[in-house]
């Protein structure tokens, strides 16, 4: 058999795959969380969340929604650095993201059941 007829039958059982994949994976909610950040945010995202008196007295401050909060969440970046992640109970994450052209910082506190957004304020370059 010649090399184009069977490059013709790899790329046809290819496209063929494809189209396979495609109509058993429309609509469901499919998603490839493998990075530590991801999984990380998709964990905290997945949880109802509450707000200190810090992060609350911020959010009223700058005139923010919850949808903005948990945006800011969704689309950060967690400094695992900067997080305390070895206590057994509630995990603290910060995430790092920006709003107006400006950096800000969440610390957020990661239960089992609610996610509490501790502290949000404006990253200083120093």
């Amino acid at each position: 058999m010649k090399f184009i007829h069977r490059l013709g039958y790899y790329l046809g059982g290819f496209a063929l795959g494809l189209i396979l994949l495609l109509f058993f994976l429309n609509g469901k909610d499919a998603s490839c969380d493998y990075g530590p950040n991801a999984r990380t945010v998709k964990n905290i995202s997945s949880k109802p969340f509450q707000y200190s008196e810090k992060a609350a007295f911020f959010i009223e401050k700058e005139a923010l929604d919850s949808t903005t909060v948990v945006n800011l969440v969704k689309f950060g970046d967690v400094d695992f650095s900067h997080s305390q992640t070895n206590v057994d109970s509630c995990k603290v994450y910060r995430i790092e993201n920006s709003y107006k052209q400006r950096d800000l910082e969440l610390m957020i506190k990661n239960c089992d059941s609610v996610s509490t957004v501790l502290n949000i304020l404006y990253k200083t370059n120093s």
